[in-house]
């Protein structure tokens, strides 16, 4: 189904059927999140139904309309018009009976002009580029836009996903510490172990205890933010999968950041917005160059009334009915003469604008630019965490399994099983942290780049 159904001038024929555009061609959802959801809903419900999002959306279709009143520019303007008056005339000459007259009539008038711009100077040819080049640039600031809240979706349900596998990393720490404690306090109670022991454990227990409570309550919080994205209300139950420890943090990018930034530089949507900016203030210039230049124009006119007419005063000579037409066709100057000065000043004021969005140009390069090599180096620093938080994870796994079996078999003391018991609650912790830091880096440099897409979306999924 197209946006508009009825476009003469096809000025709105390539406006996207949805906030989302080309990401998401059709939005319909059920009205509760999948169970559990999964990224590509997630990401499509907030492209399709994010306030920002639906205000790009809207700015392409005023500016599509901006772009149909350019081109409505070169047709003739025709406007009809119809009046009815019920006329009561009387005039009363004193003295002179004979020169009054007393007049009733119902008067009608009807006509329609034309008004057809047939040559200005080039002010209609620049309005039309300036209104194309600002329908690009609301295009291009949609794209951006999408770009930026597909990454934030994105980065939002990661970290999601981190905070579930926080609260689960929580409750294995909890339930690794209430362990170590009863082990402790046995040990205690038959004399083999001193209370200190006991009391170190069940102090290292209630501080689990409390991570595990903070862990719930930011859980519910990133689960919160994620439902607001969508434009659902926070307080929405939403089933979000924790991060799976299989999870693949290989290289995605394999071409070098020097040639990711030449590309950006010409393809970001931004980079693209800023350009169509430009190229609008510069064909405003000439618009308003234009407007202080003569016009000419062909102007045609027809009017029919009924109007009484009277050969003279008094009731000798009473009106009669009567009708009456005019009609006109010509072409018409209109050249200014004068305004003040305001047009001078008005085309400086064009040139400084255009001059102000060459600049904007420069900075939206440099922009992209800077934010493709910090992305780059971010992902490439969260790549190699990923892999020294399992190298990390694993020794700590191991280190606490030989205290705690030392532990256990009496040769071992207190402190060495909570230190490791520490040092693994920590790593885990680290390793849940890593692969949500490798998932919104990832994302991070395909949002820098422009290039999140649908099939993004599929791959991240599977």
């Amino acid at each position: 189904m197209t946006a508009h159904a009825f476009d003469v001038l096809r000025a709105e024929q390539d406006i996207p059927d949805t906030a989302a555009g080309s990401i998401v061609p059709v939005c319909q959802f059920d009205t509760a999140p999948g169970r559990p959801l999964r990224l590509q809903e997630a990401v499509e419900r907030t492209l399709c139904s994010n306030p920002k999002t639906r205000e790009a959306w809207a700015a392409v279709k005023a500016q599509a309309a901006g772009v149909g009143v350019a081109r409505a520019a070169y047709l003739p303007q025709v406007s009809a018009n119809w009046q009815g008056v019920r006329q009561n005339s009387v005039v009363n000459v004193e003295n002179h009976p004979s020169l009054s007259e007393d007049i009733n009539a119902t008067v009608r008038t009807a006509g329609v002009s034309l008004n057809w711009m047939l040559y200005d100077f080039g002010g209609r040819e620049a309005g039309l580029r300036n209104a194309n080049a600002l329908l690009e640039a609301a295009r291009a600031t949609q794209d951006a836009t999408l770009q930026d809240f597909f990454a934030s979706a994105a980065k939002d349900y990661y970290a999601a996903q981190a905070a579930i596998g926080g609260l689960e990393a929580a409750r294995d720490v909890e339930a690794m510490t209430g362990q170590s404690m009863a082990a402790a306090q046995a040990r205690s109670d038959k004399g083999v172990a001193p209370i200190t022991d006991a009391l170190q454990a069940q102090t290292q227990h209630e501080q689990a205890v409390f991570s595990l409570t903070k862990a719930q309550s930011d859980a519910q919080t990133a689960l919160g933010t994620l439902a607001s994205d969508m434009n659902l209300d926070p307080s929405m139950p939403l089933e979000v999968s924790p991060v799976t420890e299989g999870a693949r943090t290989d290289s995605t990018f394999s071409e070098p950041v020097a040639q990711m930034i030449r590309e950006v530089e010409d393809t970001h949507p931004s980079v693209r917005a800023a350009r169509a900016q430009y190229e609008a203030a510069q064909a405003k210039v000439s618009q308003t160059r234009a407007q202080g230049l003569p016009s000419i124009s062909l102007v045609a006119k027809y009017d029919h009334n009924n109007q009484p007419q009277s050969l003279g005063l008094g009731l000798g000579l009473a009106t009669f009915p009567a009708t009456g037409r005019e009609a006109y066709i010509g072409v018409q100057v209109s050249i200014p003469l004068f305004e003040g000065f305001g047009q001078h000043y008005q085309v400086n004021q064009a040139k400084a604008q255009a001059e102000r969005q060459a600049d904007a140009v420069d900075e939206a390069k440099q922009k992209v630019a800077l934010d493709v090599w910090s992305s780059y180096q971010t992902l490439t620093g969260a790549t190699k965490n990923a892999q020294n938080s399992a190298n990390l994870l694993g020794i700590a796994q191991r280190s606490y399994d030989a205290a705690r079996h030392r532990y256990d078999a009496g040769v071992g003391n207190i402190l060495e099983l909570l230190n490791t018991q520490a040092a693994l609650a920590n790593a885990k912790q680290r390793r849940v942290q890593a692969l949500a830091d490798w998932d919104n880096a990832r994302v991070e440099l395909a949002a820098k780049l422009g290039t999140l897409s649908r099939e993004a979306l599929s791959r991240s999924d599977e």
